[in-house]
């Protein structure tokens, strides 16, 4: 079955960087594009970004365009997500998808979601 496991979270300072990791298994993983999304405390899901099978074309909400970067390494079947210049209203719990994700809706009683990984900035 299709396994998807977050890590990488943590806490971190304003301005500071994490990098997320998503480990996949039970699917071809470099056939699929794969997304992120995240849930702030108290908030809904928020489509984050989104990456074609090869990871030749990536995607951004506006609120992470131009500090998070979505990649791929389809040799080790994972997922990144490099945040860079983090905020306090990144705080969520980050979720990784297979495939590609209604951004506007997203539902994680659709498709495969991982477990998530909390991200903290705080000072």
């Amino acid at each position: 079955e299709v396994q998807l496991v977050e890590s990488g979270g943590g806490l971190v300072q304003p301005g500071g960087s994490l990098r997320l990791s998503c480990a996949a298994s039970g699917f071809t993983f470099s056939t699929y594009a794969m997304s992120w999304v995240r849930q702030a405390p108290g908030k809904g899901l928020e489509w984050v970004s989104d990456i074609n099978s090869s990871g030749s074309t990536t995607r951004y909400a506006d609120s992470v365009k131009g500090r998070f970067t979505t990649s791929r390494d389809n040799a080790k079947n994972t997922l990144y997500l490099q945040m860079n210049s983090l905020k306090r209203d990144d705080t969520a719990v980050y979720y990784c998808a297979k495939g590609y994700i209604d951004t506007i809706r997203p539902s994680r009683a659709v498709g495969s979601w991982g477990q998530g990984t909390q991200v903290t900035v705080s000072s």
